[in-house]
């Protein structure tokens, strides 16, 4: 019962900002473990390239194309988020 009493004393401004940072905060982390879920999957459909061992070696393409990917399945999440 005094759970009860100890929300009802907090101003409902404030119990909604608690509850839409909850909100920004598990959708951020979703967000984030989609990525790297949509990175594994295009390291797995690409097993004959080495993507680690090329962007250590500063190949360019390989990061413009990891961007690009990157970019592209983050619009995706967020654009199934809303």
């Amino acid at each position: 019962m005094t759970h009860h009493l100890f929300l009802a004393s907090i101003p409902s401004d404030i119990l909604a900002l608690a509850h839409a940072l909850l909100g920004t905060a598990a959708f951020g982390l979703l967000g984030i473990v989609l990525m790297l879920v949509g990175f594994k999957m295009f390291e797995f459909i690409t097993r004959r390239l080495d993507i680690e061992k090329q962007l250590d070696n500063q190949n360019m393409a390989v990061g413009v194309v990891v961007g690009s990917l990157l970019i592209g399945i983050s619009l995706i999440v967020i654009v199934s988020m809303m």
